[in-house]
């Protein structure tokens, strides 16, 4: 595929990435599992350093191998076609699929709110407006790249117009609730607990700065290009996901956020705080605003599902390419030559997901996934530093082994929070990305396998 994507474009994976879906969605439910939205600013404080501590190794990484496919690539390199084969299943099933379906779901959440549909018809609309979001994306990307960057930068370019205007809007309104975000508690055994598992929320919501890596191929001058693309987009989101949860924890109070979860029915229930942002704005400009507010926040996560549905296939395709995956997957559509093959099977499975799964279980699954294998890509840096020392490496990760050690540490102390707190979902994630390796062999993708 031709190198047609710039600085420009590449930010912009990175930002659509990572925001939508996850800061907009997720909150509520930290704030409720810990109590205090003084934690739950401390907990995506360290969020951001685990995100950019996993942005400058990639960014090494990356700008050694810049080839199309991101994570298969460099797990190819230091681990061999099965680990490679795994990873890009799990993309598939967890990295991709997955996000797609929760930032349509999402979406469309939001965008219907102001209708305050309850019960089944509530769910059957979401889920078809979701449906008609993923196809639509799905077209879009497939009819030819000029397109894709014309309406990700333009969605992008939304997504951050609307956050601004909730984030000063809201930091004028709610600064004399200022209390609000001052509410320290003792910690127990339980509360630490609680809070290694909301950092599987908060890492799901940072998850997507190694968006624009799979599209190495297909970026202007990638060895310059991604790592300023990767860092600047890593430290921009950073900073809007703190402006933002102060502007939750300004409009409601932990204890209001727990109120919430629990109802007036005795039924808690976590997906009453999933569209945080609609409630924070309810509370903090009324109905005649937050319902307005509420439709554009659910049009910007678009721009997230527009990025998943734009990297998700090119994981395929590299996959197929590599004789890992169906070689139908491996074809570009004749005239825009884009993976549309790989993109069919993308939408199925979102699809498949969307229609199946809650939102929280989809969160969930996909973070145990997507941080089990991040693990095993990070760590391919120590493996590529002591293998191929003379590797041209164009971009260094600053801090080393340090920076690379505390990514691992902090991902894998959430891993096993995720494991104690949800253990059925996340038993359900591992035999998902195992049940890979059958495939492997089954497909005959160990006899086919080549380096892309």
């Amino acid at each position: 595929m031709p190198a047609e994507f710039g600085l420009p474009m590449a930010v912009c994976v990175v930002v659509a990435s990572m925001v939508g879906t996850g800061v907009l969605m997720t909150s509520g439910y930290t704030v409720a599992s810990v109590g205090s939205n003084q934690y739950m600013l401390v907990l995506w404080v360290i969020g951001g350093v685990t995100a950019i501590c996993g942005a400058l190794t990639l960014a090494e990484l990356s700008a050694a191998m810049p080839r199309t496919g991101g994570d298969y690539v460099f797990l190819y390199e230091a681990y061999g076609p099965l680990a490679a084969f795994l990873t890009g299943w799990a993309s598939f099933l967890m990295g991709f699929s997955g996000p797609s379906a929760a930032a349509a779901f999402g979406s469309a959440k939001y965008v219907l709110a102001p209708l305050q549909m309850e019960g089944s018809q509530a769910l059957l609309c979401q889920r078809l407006l979701a449906s008609l979001a993923i196809l639509a994306f799905a077209a879009l990307h497939v009819s030819g790249r000029r397109q894709t960057a014309h309406v990700q930068g333009w969605i992008t370019g939304l997504k951050v117009a609307v956050l601004g205007l909730l984030i000063v809007g809201g930091l004028a309104v709610g600064w004399p609730n200022y209390a609000n975000l001052q509410d320290p508690k003792p910690i127990d055994g339980g509360l630490a607990t609680s809070m290694m598992f909301s950092l599987v929320y908060i890492y799901y919501a940072y998850t997507g700065w190694n968006g624009a890596s799979y599209l190495a191929g297909e970026i202007r001058d990638p060895q310059k290009t991604l790592p300023r693309a990767i860092l600047i987009g890593v430290g921009l989101v950073t900073l809007i996901y703190l402006a933002i949860n102060v502007v939750y924890g300004l409009a409601l109070s932990a204890a209001d956020v727990q109120a919430i979860v629990a109802g007036t029915d005795g039924k808690p229930d976590f997906d009453r705080v999933a569209p945080i942002a609609e409630l924070a704005a309810r509370k903090l400009f009324g109905a005649q605003w937050s319902n307005p507010l509420s439709v554009a926040i659910g049009l910007m996560m678009l721009s997230s599902l527009s990025v998943y549905m734009l990297i998700g296939p090119r994981v395929i395709y590299a996959m197929a390419k590599a004789g890992q995956f169906p070689a139908v997957a491996g074809r570009l559509s004749s005239r825009a030559e884009t993976p549309a093959v790989a993109t069919l099977f993308q939408v199925a499975a979102s699809l498949v997901l969307l229609w199946t799964g809650s939102f929280e279980w989809i969160l969930v699954y996909a973070s145990v996934g997507l941080s089990s294998f991040s693990i095993l890509a990070m760590s391919s840096i120590f493996v590529l530093r002591i293998r191929r020392p003379d590797m041209p490496r164009p971009f260094r990760t600053p801090g080393y082994p340090i920076t690379p050690i505390l990514y691992l540490v902090l991902t894998v102390s959430l891993l096993g929070a995720a494991f104690k707190s949800k253990p059925d979902v996340s038993t359900i994630s591992v035999v998902s990305m195992l049940a890979g390796i059958p495939v492997y062999y089954l497909c005959g993708a160990h006899k086919r396998a080549r380096p892309i």
